[in-house]
């Protein structure tokens, strides 16, 4: 990392290959370069002459400014590109161009201290008369500093508008940083009346801002957060002039619950918890008591539910809260899982595995259960010792949904038992009356699990002697892999097969898949001494695909 903060790598990155490559042709036309501490600010002469602003960030992270159009969007334009480079050949000039600066701002500061009051109002004058944003700022500032809230709230109010930002009603995302920046100007202003002392204001005017926000944050794009993080504010804001001026528990709860379930409640993101000691007991037995009443009124709705489980949790009523949970037990068995956690969580172990029970009992025949469910139960077992537990579990599970999942942990859990002989026999025994039936009926295409099974279990004569009638393509590729060097008579039909399609189709994928496929049946080939046949083989392939040039070029690379 140079001492500006950022590297010639990083504007490259920032910029990309295109903004960058252009960026270098404007290097001479950069002027005006000045340096205000770690910030740099220039001119930059093109179509049009551009300001820029670059402020460098940790890790060679720069944050650009440019008011060309392509800038306007939000992108580290050429122009931007074009300063980075200017401050980075000028790098030996920064320690005096920063004193240049420090001396202006001194000047300044001392020319300023020259004038009469009645200069300053005059010139303060001339400029809000010439920038509408300075005189917002300003106002806004008056109001805070006035004891009229009515005024204060229209100027909060206002700045909360998307009007002139937005187009059609909606701010694109070129304009969003500089609406989210008049969004901060509120926030400023209600932390300031928090600071005079002034913070049940303070509260009323942060509501009011929030909902106002709510409303607004729809028709924003706030693609790089800049919105988000001033509403984070913003809630901190109404936080802290809580704590300044603590209002009526029951009023506040009443407030948060209404907000965290309204249809607003997108920004900011408010955690009730952070309110536990502005509402006391008083306030968070009201606010558990409007989530239950909400929740019971819509007893499916997720922020009725989550609301009430995050105050029964904080309150340590474990029992109200498995009540909850238990009142929308999930047929896959998840809900039981959950409370299971939960009583693991406050130590009732006993209660927890029970619970995990329940909910395979109540599971017992679904096609879907939860899996960390079964892993939570059978483990549960297996640390107490009950292997012969754990291992009908995944007997059971088994049997109801025969997965190749679901043998590989019938597999583990009866080896440890010392069952897995009979346990293996039983299982292929479905799997086998399965491949059968789905034989006859059609529904393999992709062939049955017994053939994923025997190939796991590495049992590949057993699954080889099934294939002919029951294996998929991707089975018997899968097959022939595995086995080439042992079976290689067994494995050069399937290759040989596989590749015919192929001839009739294109792309690199295609070629690089049959090159592959070619190399395997020329082993196998080798393996049984045939190697004279393959090389006919290829001679006639190679005849026949002539007219893909990309194919023969890649034929080749890999020796065929």
């Amino acid at each position: 990392m140079t001492s500006t903060g950022f590297t010639e790598d990083d504007l490259r990155a920032l910029a990309g290959p295109r903004s960058f490559e252009r960026g270098l042709g404007y290097r001479e036309a950069v002027e005006a370069l000045e340096v205000d501490g770690d910030r740099f600010t220039a001119v930059v002469h093109g179509t049009d002459s551009y300001e820029v602003v670059l402020e460098p960030g940790e890790d060679g992270e720069v944050w650009g400014e440019c008011d060309c159009p392509y800038g306007a969007e939000g992108h580290f334009c050429k122009h931007c590109v074009a300063v980075g480079l200017a401050v980075l050949q000028r790098r030996g000039e920064l320690a005096g161009l920063r004193a240049d600066g420090a001396a202006r701002a001194e000047h300044l500061e001392s020319w300023l201290s020259s004038h009469s009051r009645d200069d300053l109002l005059a010139l303060v004058r001339e400029l809000i008369d010439s920038d509408r944003d300075l005189r917002r700022r300003l106002e806004l500032r008056a109001a805070s500093a006035g004891a009229d809230p009515g005024q204060l709230r229209a100027r909060i109010t206002d700045l909360l508008s998307i009007g002139r930002f937005s187009r059609y009603g909606y701010v694109e995302y070129a304009e969003a940083r500089a609406y989210a920046g008049q969004v901060g100007e509120a926030v400023a202003a209600i932390n300031a009346l928090t600071g005079k002392g002034r913070g049940d204001q303070a509260i009323v005017l942060a509501r009011e801002a929030i909902r106002l926000l709510g409303q607004a944050c729809e028709q924003v794009d706030d693609s790089d957060g800049h919105l988000g993080a001033v509403a984070a504010e913003l809630g901190a804001a109404h936080l802290a002039a809580c704590r300044a001026a603590p209002p009526d528990p029951g009023e506040t709860a009443e407030w948060l619950v209404g907000h965290l379930l309204g249809d607003l409640n997108h920004l900011p993101d408010i955690d009730v918890h952070d309110y536990r000691d502005v509402l006391g007991a008083s306030g968070r037995a009201r606010a558990r008591e409007l989530a239950q009443q909400a929740w019971r009124r819509k007893p499916t709705g997720w922020a009725e539910k989550d609301l009430l489980q995050e105050l029964l949790k904080a309150e340590g009523d474990i029992d109200a809260l498995v009540a909850v949970h238990a009142a929308d037990l999930a047929p896959s068995g998840w809900t039981h899982l959950v409370i299971a956690q939960e009583l693991d969580a406050v130590g009732r172990e006993a209660d927890a595995l029970d619970w995990a029970e329940r909910g395979l009992r109540a599971a017992r025949g679904e096609h879907h259960v939860d899996d960390r469910l079964l892993d939570y139960v059978t483990g549960r077992y297996v640390a107490a010792g009950r292997l012969g537990d754990a291992t009908s579990v995944r007997r059971d599970r088994f049997e109801a949904a025969r997965t190749l999942a679901a043998y590989q942990h019938l597999r583990a859990a009866a080896r440890a038992a010392g069952t897995w002989d009979a346990d293996r026999a039983t299982a292929l025994d479905l799997l086998r009356t399965d491949a059968e039936d789905g034989h006859r009926g059609g529904r393999y295409s992709a062939g049955p699990v017994l053939i994923d099974v025997l190939i796991d279990d590495e049992d590949y004569d057993t699954a080889w002697h099934a294939a002919p009638r029951l294996a998929g393509p991707r089975q018997h590729l899968t097959l022939a892999d595995r086995t080439r060097d042992t079976r290689p008579a067994d494995a050069l039909p399937v290759y040989l097969r596989a590749i015919e399609p192929m001839k009739k189709t294109t792309g690199d994928a295609t070629y690089h898949r049959m090159a592959e496929l070619l190399r395997h049946a020329r082993a196998c080939h080798r393996a049984l001494g045939s190697e004279a046949e393959f090389t006919t083989y290829l001679a006639a392939l190679r005849a026949d695909q002539k007219r893909k040039p990309k194919l023969m070029k890649i034929l080749t690379e890999n020796g065929l």
